[in-house]
C-alpha cells in the first residue's frame, strides 16, 4: 500500500531504541519514504538516534517529546505540519513494562496505584491522544497507516495465566482505544486503517529480564521485527482497520 505512494511521509514515536530505532533504520534504506519525523524523550538515551539522523541529510528529524504531556505531543505535530501536508504511516513504539520504580505484578498484593497510572499514561493514553492530534495530517486524498505496538498479553479472552495487571490491562485499554479510534477515522480519516501489533518478544531493554525462558526461537532480534511487522503493515487493507494483529499477519482474539 506504502509503496505504491512515490514520496512517503513517516512519523516513528518512541525511536531513541528497541523497534522504534529498529523502523528508522529499516525505512532509511527505503527509497520511497521522503521524510521520517521521529520522536524521543531523554536525549541521553537517544545517541543512537541522533547520530542517525545526522548522518541522514534531512530526511530524518527528532523532535524531542515526552508522551505523558499532550502539550508536547501537540508541539511536535505541529512542528510536522510546518513541514509536510500528510503523513502516510505513524507507528507509536513506546511502551513500559519496567523502570526503576516499576515491575510487573504478579499479584493482587503488589499492585500501587501511581505504577498502575504511569503504565496508562506511557502503553495507552499516549496513543489515543495522537491520533486525536494526528487526524489533520491524516484526513486527506492519499492512504495511510496509524499503528501501535500492543501485545498478545493484553487480549483479554487469551489472559490465562493472570498477573502482570498494569501491563495487561493497559494494553488492552490501548487495543480499545485503536478500536474505537478506527471506528471514528473510517467518518472523518476514511483512508486511514487503524492497528494494533503484536510483535513477539524481541531482544530489547523491555523484554530483558524475562527472557530466560523463552524458547532462542522465540526470541526475535529488532531487525527481524521489523521486517515480520513490516510486511503485516505493506499487507494491510482498509477492512483492515480496528483489528489486532500479530506479527505472523494472523488476527489476534481481544
Amino acid at each position: 500500500m506504502l509503496s505504491e505512494i512515490k514520496q512517503a511521509n513517516v512519523l516513528i514515536v518512541g525511536a531513541s531504541q528497541g523497534i522504534g530505532l529498529g523502523f528508522v533504520r529499516s525505512l532509511l534504506q527505503q527509497e520511497h519514504i521522503q521524510h521520517i519525523f521521529t520522536t524521543y524523550r531523554n536525549p541521553d538515551t537517544a545517541k543512537q538516534l541522533l547520530d542517525l539522523a545526522s548522518q541522514s541529510g534531512d530526511r530524518v528529524k527528532c523532535l524531542q517529546v515526552d508522551i505523558t504531556e499532550e502539550s508536547n505531543i501537540a508541539a511536535a505535530i505541529k512542528q510536522i505540519q510546518e513541514s509536510v501536508k500528510q503523513l502516510h504511516l505513524a507507528i507509536y513504539c513506546v511502551g513500559v513494562l519496567h523502570d526503576q520504580n516499576l515491575t510487573p505484578e504478579k499479584s493482587l498484593r503488589q499492585i500501587n496505584g501511581s505504577n498502575l497510572i504511569y503504565s496508562f499514561q506511557v502503553n495507552s493514553i499516549g496513543a489515543v491522544l495522537l491520533a486525536k492530534h494526528l487526524m489533520p495530517l491524516f484526513n486527506k486524498s492519499e492512504p495511510s497507516i496509524f499503528a501501535s505496538i500492543s501485545a498478545k498479553v493484553g487480549s483479554i479472552s487469551d489472559n490465562r495465566l493472570g498477573g502482570w495487571y498494569g501491563y495487561r490491562a493497559s494494553k488492552a485499554a490501548l487495543n480499545m482505544f485503536l478500536k474505537t479510534t478506527a471506528i471514528e477515522y473510517s467518518r472523518r480519516c476514511p483512508k486511514t486503517i487503524v492497528v494494533a501489533l503484536h510483535p513477539g518478544t524481541t531482544d530489547t531493554q523491555l523484554s530483558q529480564p524475562f527472557q530466560k525462558n523463552v524458547p532462542l526461537d522465540k526470541l526475535f532480534s529488532v531487525e527481524h521485527t521489523v521486517t515480520l511487522l513490516s510486511q503485516v503493515i505493506s499487507n494491510l487493507s482498509l477492512k483492515d482497520s480496528g483489528e489486532f494483529f500479530s506479527w505472523d499477519g494472523t488476527k489476534l482474539p481481544w
